[in-house]
Parts: structure tokens; sequence; C-alpha cells
């Protein structure tokens, strides 16, 4: 029996933010529910037309939405959500999230979880490396944050080195693991 689950895709100002149309078409061929939360920097690499074509599913890209029935959406979103998923994180969310920093529907979404959340870094190997970015990575998992390293490859910069998104194969197998373990539950 396949189980449908609800899934919160957040998608930040990444190059690597093209590879997230295809984890959103991944999942929702697995027949996931898979709403995305676009930051306004991710709306530079990808169009939100896009993922809503894919998701079949409104896309999130402001707090503040007028809508006729109010849904504060980042606290509706999480509460909703069986999985939250950020790929690609940059280290500016990074940055934020570790700090406590809620100031766009992303980044407000993910305080608002009791889901479990999985991190995606995507970033110049310079910039994954930095030290800064290292404590920060661990400090979210020592809070229960999963996090997916990433890969060492060619860069957007054309550098070889560590922190390209991991392989969207990975990220849906990652993802297919925190559902098991829900299943168990």
């Amino acid at each position: 029996m396949i189980m449908s689950y609800h899934i919160v895709l957040g998608v930040t100002g990444s190059i690597a933010a093209y590879k997230a149309v295809e984890l959103v078409s991944c999942l929702t061929k697995q027949g996931n529910d898979v709403v995305v939360i676009m930051t306004s920097a991710a709306q530079r690499f990808v169009h939100p037309v896009t993922f809503r074509s894919i998701s079949h599913n409104r896309v999130v890209t402001d707090l503040f939405i007028d809508n006729e029935n109010y849904d504060p959406n980042h606290v509706s979103l999480a509460e909703q959500a069986d999985l939250l998923v950020v790929a690609p994180a940059t280290a500016n969310f990074i940055g934020k999230v570790a700090s406590g920093i809620a100031d766009d529907a992303l980044t407000c979404t993910v305080m608002a979880a009791r889901s479990p959340v999985i991190i995606a870094p995507a970033m110049n190997d310079s910039m994954y490396l930095n030290p800064i970015v290292q404590e920060n990575i661990k400090k979210l998992t020592r809070h229960g944050y999963r996090i997916i390293e990433p890969e060492e490859g060619r860069l957007c910069t054309g550098r070889v080195g560590k922190g390209r998104l991991a392989a969207v194969e990975k990220i849906v197998g990652v993802i297919a693991e925190e559902l098991n373990k829900m299943r168990k539950r």
C-alpha cells in the first residue's frame, strides 16, 4: 500500500534550485502532496509557475499574502506537514535558522514545524567549509535537523569542491527513510 504524505519543500537562492524541480517531480510521482515555499532569491533562478505546474499546488512566495480566508501560511503549512525539506539550502538560510531568525515564509515555517526537517546544503566550497557555516550545521544537527551532506564536484564557479547539492536520488532516498520511520510509529 502506497501512503501519501504532505511534504513542504523549501527552495532557497542557489543555482541548484533547478534540481528542486526534479525533486518535486519525483515526490509527486510517488503520490505525495508537495507544497513549495520559495525565498525571493530562489525566484531569481526558477519561476514559481514551474513548481506550481509540477506539484499542482500553490507555491508560497511571500509571508504576507492577501487572501479572503485568513490563513497564516507559515503556521498552517508547518502544522499540515508530515515532513519539511529544504533543498537547496544556502549558507544564508542555514545561518538564519541556526540563529532563530524567522523573517520570510520559509524560515517562519521551519521555526513553526513539528515534523522532521531535512536540510540539503548547496553552496560554494569556501562558503560550505567556512567554520561559521560548519558550526551552524552542527548546531542544527544537535537540534534534530537532518543534514544531507553536499557532494564534491564541479561548482557553478567552475571550481571543483565540496558544496554541490546532493543528487536528487540521494535526497529522495533520505526522504523515504524519514517517511518509513513515520510509518513504523
